[in-house]
This record gives structure tokens, sequence and C-alpha cells, in this order.
């Protein structure tokens, strides 16, 4: 089973949704079978790499809706976010253009990192307070998942590395329609929208497994009275007539 995730960085329901997914994983008896892939999503294409605008003030504008109104709101999404053990720095966030932080997602994957790089930047964006938008900081990031700081540094420096494959990711979610993030995609067929309860991926991971992998049914030619048999620790004797 291969589970495709379009996600940003810069999405709290994303950094949420990936943990309910994690979760229900867990507990699924499948689970060494199932592939995870992580593909960009960019919110804001055309943001800066930095800004002295809080993510208040973003959220406010966003949603035509009060700097105290855009507070409360974060406070209700930390309430979710607890329930899968994170705790959202929304005070501190630095509002970045992620493009550069899906390009080393990109790379990390050649050597199996792809999964540890995206959640140590959705931490060091959301918990950390770390400014994504700083190459020097998101070679750290690749630093802290055992890769080559160096190289990585190198790779986020030139811009035509990596790129293409980034928006070739956002290409397949235009051609799916996908217009809002987290989205997970099961083995191409399946779709699941938004970050949803966890009970809803236990749910959907077992229906899709059964679906994709039928028991095998079998024609039975036996008569109903048959010759006898045992189950469950005890034997039926068919009674002669």
């Amino acid at each position: 089973m291969k589970i495709e995730v379009w996600s940003d960085i810069a999405c709290p329901f994303c950094y949420i949704g990936k943990h309910r997914l994690e979760e229900a994983l867990s507990g699924f008896s499948h689970k060494d079978q199932v592939e995870v892939a992580f593909k960009s999503f960019e919110l804001d294409p055309g943001a800066p790499r930095s800004t002295e605008k809080t993510i208040y003030e973003k959220l406010a504008a966003n949603y035509g809706i009060s700097i105290e109104q855009a507070k409360q709101n974060t406070k209700s999404l930390n309430l979710q976010a607890a329930n899968v053990g994170l705790t959202l720095n929304f005070d501190g966030i630095k509002l970045t253009n992620t493009f550069d932080a899906h390009r080393l997602i990109k790379w990390a994957m050649h050597f199996g990192k792809e999964a540890a790089v995206t959640e140590k930047l959705f931490h060091a964006y959301f918990i950390e307070s770390k400014n994504l938008g700083s190459l020097e900081t998101l070679a750290d990031i690749a630093e802290s998942a055992n890769l080559e700081r160096d190289e990585a540094l190198k790779v986020i420096n030139d811009q035509a590395l990596y790129s293409d494959e980034v928006r070739s990711d956002e290409d397949i979610a235009r051609q799916y329609g996908i217009n809002g993030v987290p989205f997970f995609i099961i083995n191409r067929k399946y779709a699941i929208s938004g970050a949803q309860p966890t009970d809803t991926f236990v749910a959907a991971l077992q229906q899709v497994w059964e679906e994709e992998n039928p028991a095998p049914k079998l024609q039975v030619l036996s008569s109903d009275a048959g010759d006898g048999f045992c189950a469950d620790g005890h034997c039926v004797i068919p009674q002669k007539k």
C-alpha cells in the first residue's frame, strides 16, 4: 500500500494530519507493507523569504477577521494538536517561503531521510520558531537528520536542483484537483482530505487493505450433512439415518 501525502511545512493541519496518520499506522497490522511518500504543495508560492508580519496578522488578512479572533482560532487548533502530542508555538512562527524546504525534502529522499527531514522541518517551524527561509537553518536541519551539511547547503543554494521535482508534485496536485492540504491519496485510487480524526485513517487503512487484498473465495461442493467435522475444540458427529 502506498500513501502519498500532499502537504506544506507552513500548514498546521498538515502537521497534525501527519501525526494522526502515523498514529493510525502504529496499530495497523500491515504497517510494514505501507509506504508513505511526501509530496510538495505551497500554500503561498509568492511568500517572501522573510517578513515582519505575524501569523495572526496573516490569518486576519486572509480570512477577514480580527487579530484577537485569529489568536482564538489558533488556541482551538492547539487543542487538536495536543491530542497527538504536539504543542504549536504560534506566537513564535516566522513566516517564510517554503519552496527551498520542499527542495530539501526531495534531496533527502535519495538517502531515505524524507520522513525524518519532513518531521524536523515541521518541528522547527511550529515548535522551535526557526526561520525556514534561512538556508543555514535548512542545512542545520539536514545535519540533524544525519545528512551532510555542506552537501545540503550546496543543494539549497542552487535553485536549479530539485525544483523540477517540487513542481512536478504541484502539477500532479492540480491534475487531481487538490486545492487544499493535507491531502492523502492511497494507491492512486482512494482519497482523504484534511486532518481527519485518527479513527478515520484507521478505518480507511483497513478498508483499502481488504479491497486491495481480498481473501480467496472458495466454491463449496460439499453438502450440509457432510461426514462430520471438528472445530472450536469439539467434533460434530453426523447422525446415521
